[in-house]
């Protein structure tokens, strides 16, 4: 199997780089380059001390740890977050603490996410003055229901 080539800085040289926790996983954890509590119902953005170079026509997306949601109501604001080819920041995650009453803390270098790697199309935007019908049309939003 081929393995995609990610190009990657450590911003911060006494933090591991991304590593995947068992054979076969899709998501690499990344971990807090802080420490940092996160209170009942807030935010926090939260760098992970590294920077990534994806070769054109791949997306990283930053993944939830289910573990964390589990158990403390952690997950990320905006899952998945999207890094495009072309950005080279530092990978930072927009965490939200959904416990309405324990605030929860991370160490510097605990695991807080996953990448996850993605091969991606550019779409061409073709305006047409109707769409083409389809057996689902304009139905969304439950509109199959429950069962």
């Amino acid at each position: 199997m081929n393995k995609l080539r990610v190009l990657i800085t450590r911003l911060d040289p006494n933090l591991p780089l991304p590593k995947y926790s068992k054979g076969g996983d899709a998501g690499a954890d990344i971990v807090s380059r802080i420490d940092v509590t996160i209170a009942p119902g807030e935010r926090a953005l939260v760098p992970t001390g590294i920077s990534i170079a994806l070769p054109d026509g791949y997306v990283a997306l930053v993944h939830p740890r289910s573990g964390l949601a589990i158990k403390h109501g952690v997950t990320l604001v905006n899952a998945p977050g999207t890094v495009d080819a072309g950005f080279r920041g530092e990978l930072q995650c927009i965490m939200i603490n959904h416990d309405p009453t324990e605030s929860v803390s991370f160490k510097r270098g605990d695991r807080i996410a996953q990448l996850v790697f993605q091969k991606v199309e550019s779409a061409e935007f073709v305006e047409v003055d109707e769409l083409p019908g389809s057996g689902r049309a304009a139905d969304g939003f439950g509109s199959t229901g429950l069962q």
